[in-house]
């Protein structure tokens, strides 16, 4: 039985190994990403050190190692974002992207490369309501949102009643502002998807929890101009980086143990 375990080892470890031989090489070419860096734990400015981390800057270096890519960083507003990376100004846009058609109509996205579903956050203490038809039919409740992003449309469209001029909805530039207008009571619901939402509420020690049943499924990619070269070889890095353990890890590391640690 060891032989047979230490021989299925080898083997899984021989196909890894191919698997990245397998993998074009870029030859050092320089690609210019763009992001919000206001998406933590997936891409925000660290307190206290001023440095830009988090899962999609991990992946992306990890990605760049296995193609021999040379990233560049540059910061951009979510709501600029989509239409710069269409006009070719960046070769790439990273900023936890939920693949959708009507986006599809003006950038390539890469394959998946998460999967999450939309959660509703509240504070700790909430008891006015338990799920999203609890919350709409209280006018008084308010929500936070970040215009053009998928938590805007799935709380106009799917909790509230359609109308994107609800005042009920509260825009915030950034995520974290919102969220953090819910801890101060300012607003009575986030949206977020599923890592990023059990990592906060995970970390918040009883100062936020997730009610009712997720609001759809969303999978998120990285962000192309159209007939981009890069989508083919960046594909095949996130399709090795699934099949040898590398997203998985990453997962841990900023939705369980960062959460956890803050």
């Amino acid at each position: 039985m060891k032989l047979k375990a230490a021989f299925a080892g080898l083997l899984a470890l021989t196909a890894t190994m191919a698997a990245a031989q397998d993998l074009p090489d870029l030859g050092g070419r320089e690609v210019v990403v763009v992001t919000e860096n206001a998406y933590p734990p997936l891409q925000f400015i660290e307190q206290g050190s001023g440095d830009a981390i988090g899962w999609e800057y991990d992946a992306m270096a990890e990605i760049a190692q296995r193609l021999n890519m040379e990233i560049t960083y540059e910061n951009i507003s979510w709501d600029a974002m989509i239409a710069a990376v269409s006009q070719g100004q960046f070769d790439l846009g990273m900023t936890g992207i939920t693949i959708r058609e009507d986006r599809k109509e003006v950038v390539d996205f890469s394959a998946p490369y998460m999967t999450s579903q939309m959660l509703m956050m509240v504070r700790g203490d909430e008891e006015r309501f338990t799920d999203a038809a609890g919350f709409a039919a209280d006018e008084d409740l308010l929500m936070a949102a970040q215009p053009g992003t998928t938590p805007f449309y799935v709380g106009v469209y799917d909790v509230l009643d359609g109308d994107e001029a609800d005042p009920r909805i509260i825009k915030f530039e950034t995520f974290g502002a919102g969220l953090e207008a819910l801890r101060v009571g300012d607003v009575d619901l986030v949206l977020s998807d599923s890592t990023a939402a059990n990592g906060y509420v995970a970390a918040s020690d009883g100062g936020l929890k997730i009610i009712g049943e997720p609001l759809g499924t969303e999978q998120f990619g990285f962000i192309f101009p159209k007939s981009s070269d890069l989508v083919e070889p960046i594909n095949a890095a996130i399709a090795a980086m699934e099949a040898d353990g590398t997203l998985e890890a990453l997962n841990q590391k900023w939705f369980l143990d960062y959460a956890l640690g803050q």
